[in-house]
């Protein structure tokens, strides 16, 4: 399993240069994983989740394209003054130079936050070139007004005052939402101050403020999201802050898109799905990658379930090749969600180009 990771810089028309790194061998793989990282993060975020055993035979048959949007690195210089920091938009629209310098035709995008967002803005503008998209806590319209007023004045502490308790704990909400009744709230306590080390340590503010700035302004997308062709999973936790918006996305997708193209997965008690359940994140990552067509055979790895779980997840492995390499429909990690909605049963596959 790669862990290495090679670093690029690959040029956009609108976003100037993008970092890239490159984790596997994108000729060799069977498929390849583009991600986009969330507020306060970069790439690194999703090291953890790659590393966990969970994900092994992911890693192991997948290359993975992680971005690092502009000045989001670690130890990054401030960006220039006159450097027009790009919208979401221009983000997501210049992610298809990075696959075309690559000569990468397809890929399965990842996005978390405002990295989801990203991600369904590049699926969206190049629909020919995405296999699916997992969308975890996306946001599908614009800020409302008070997330404008508190992301103006974030912004404005992060570009006079630098890194700062209130611009920390607005990330840490952005990212963590409310843990307080947490069942792992020992565990959550340690991710966070992890979080708050790499905000204090690694993450430029200045460079981080025009991201916010950005985000801020993003654009809706939950209008256009006929444009979508893939398939698409969107991922949420019950306790996060963005899980309403999660749902009134997919509340648009189920309307605008093709009956059983989307599906939503939610955990029970859980703010952010990555750091907090990586092993259930993996496993249903992997059987969305089945049904896509690109993860046939594949064991899948050992979670510990409930009797619900374990019943329905016993059901589906007692169906034919074809239809076990189908994505599961909305469930959830609380027995009594889960569930198949009418919007969400299992879609035909088709082969993806290679």
């Amino acid at each position: 399993m790669s862990t290495t990771t090679e670093e690029r810089e690959i040029s956009a028309p609108r976003v100037g240069r993008f970092k890239v790194h490159i984790q596997g061998n994108l000729k060799q793989s069977h498929f390849v994983v583009l991600t986009v990282h969330d507020l306060g993060c970069n790439h690194t975020m999703w090291k953890g989740f790659l590393a966990h055993n969970s994900m092994e035979e992911v890693v192991r048959r997948a290359a993975f394209i992680h971005i690092d949007v502009p000045g989001q690195e670690d130890d990054a210089a401030n960006l220039p003054e006159d450097y027009k920091f790009p919208s979401m938009q221009s983000l997501g629209e210049d992610l298809v130079c990075v696959l075309d310098q690559l000569d990468v035709k397809q890929v399965i995008g990842l996005g978390e936050g405002a990295g989801a967002n990203v991600i369904a803005r590049f699926a969206m503008a190049q629909p020919d070139r995405c296999l699916g998209v997992c969308l975890i806590h996306c946001t599908g319209t614009t800020a409302g007004f008070m997330e404008s007023i508190k992301d103006k004045f974030i912004s404005w502490k992060l570009d006079h005052v630098g890194m700062n308790p209130t611009a920390e704990t607005y990330l840490v909400l952005h990212r963590f939402g409310s843990f307080d009744k947490a069942s792992s709230k020992d565990e959550i306590n340690k991710i966070v101050n992890t979080f708050l080390d790499t905000l204090r340590s690694k993450i430029n503010p200045h460079n981080l403020q025009r991201f916010v700035h950005s985000f801020m302004k993003r654009s809706n997308i939950a209008d256009h999201l006929s444009k979508l062709k893939c398939r698409v999973l969107t991922v949420t936790g019950s306790k996060a802050s963005f899980n309403h918006t999660v749902h009134t996305l997919f509340g648009h997708m189920t309307q605008q898109l093709a009956k059983n193209q989307v599906d939503l997965l939610e955990f029970d008690g859980v703010a952010n799905v990555i750091e907090e359940r990586p092993e259930k994140l993996a496993e249903s990552f992997i059987y969305f990658a089945q049904g896509l067509g690109v993860m046939g055979g594949v064991p899948m790895p050992r979670v510990r379930r409930s009797s619900s779980t374990e019943q329905h997840l016993t059901k589906q492995r007692s169906m034919s090749m074809e239809e076990c390499d189908r994505p599961t429909g909305i469930y959830s990690s609380s027995p009594s969600r889960l569930s198949t909605s009418p919007k969400s049963s299992p879609l035909s596959t088709s082969p993806p180009q290679h």
